[in-house]
């Protein structure tokens, strides 16, 4: 194994990692306003993801890092080709931060009515422009001998990149709403699992719908004909056990499952491109693969280095802190002033 798919599949585990994290705090914060009946809902709704939403943007963050370090051709590609969307995700990141941090500052009633609109609009664009994101990528794209992007931003908003967006915002919001059941109780968890049964039916239509459309607009499944290949069956799998699993009252294991849905969804995504990073439009020859978008063996080397040394670090820090605030979040445990 070449040093070249060795940062090919770290960089895909940290973007497994971020939308399976980010994607439960993004469901929170997009349900937040409707699933809340007062304020101290709405902050025990911020406070079941307020020790992780940081954590799971360092995924994203080193991931970026990543790609920088081990392919700057795909970085300088990517981040040319979707300077505006990134731009805007970063946007909405920091207005999302802004209300996290600051709504407890002010206790006036505009105050906190504008936290929750950067809450939820921060959640809310991200998850869509990642969906549409990812769709052009698997898509391909108009990349020149130069691998430079010649494209516009038009170009990026076709239908079935606006299907996956909606898609991957329906699908983080049910997994926001399976984290809630998971970390509050009462009325406020029972309207969380209602939330998660009736999403459960959209969030199916529109996966099967992008699925199947996916034969026809991306390369994810050339070569598999009909029957789809096993990790793109076992998305499929667990989606569907996540629905029963949730009509027994099983949150965790439901959890787990749209988790997974996330998780191999991914894989999917990376595992149908490889070896391409970026797929030409214009050209097979001129995609952007693991081996002409990448650093030299011997920044490769020392990049793997820091990798075994900090990764076990960063890893158990994050367990830990999911371990230390395993417990659920009350009414009771939300201060009255």
């Amino acid at each position: 194994m070449d040093f070249q798919l060795i940062w090919f599949i770290l960089i895909a585990v940290l973007f497994i990692g971020y939308f399976f994290l980010e994607g439960f705090d993004f469901g929170v914060g997009i349900l937040m306003p409707f699933i809340s009946r007062d304020d101290t809902d709405r902050r025990v709704c911020i406070n079941t993801i307020g020790p992780f939403w940081d954590a799971n943007e360092v995924w994203l963050i080193t991931a970026g890092g990543a790609m920088f370090a081990a392919f700057p051709h795909w970085y300088a590609t990517l981040f040319s080709g979707f300077y505006l969307p990134l731009l805007l995700i970063l946007l909405a990141l920091i207005l999302r931060a802004v209300g996290f941090e600051f709504r407890s500052k002010v206790n006036k009633i505009f105050w906190k009515r504008s936290a929750d609109h950067f809450i939820f609009w921060g959640s809310l664009i991200p998850a869509f422009i990642w969906g549409v994101a990812l769709t052009n990528i698997v898509m391909g794209l108009p990349i020149g001998e130069d691998m430079n992007f010649t494209g516009g931003l038009f170009g990026l908003l076709s239908p079935y990149a606006i299907l996956g967006g909606v898609a991957s915002t329906t699908v983080f919001t049910l997994h926001g709403a399976l984290f809630i059941t998971l970390r509050t109780e009462g009325p406020l968890m029972e309207r969380a699992a209602k939330v998660a049964r009736i999403m459960w039916i959209p969030a199916g239509i529109l996966l099967m719908i992008f699925a199947l459309l996916g034969y026809r607009y991306t390369v994810l499944f050339d070569g598999l004909g009909l029957v789809p290949g096993t990790i793109p069956a076992l998305t499929i799998i667990s989606f569907i056990a996540g629905y029963f699993l949730l009509k027994k009252e099983r949150f965790s294991w439901s959890f787990a499952a749209t988790g997974a849905t996330i998780v191999m969804g991914t894989i999917v995504a990376f595992e149908g491109l490889f070896p391409v990073l970026m797929p030409s439009t214009l050209n097979p020859d001129w995609s952007l693969t693991i081996y002409n978008a990448s650093s030299s063996e011997l920044t490769l080397t020392i990049m793997s280095v820091v990798a075994i040394i900090f990764l076990p670090l960063v890893l158990g820090y994050q367990i830990y802190s999911y371990y230390v605030f395993r417990k659920r979040v009350t009414r009771d445990s939300i201060p009255t002033h």
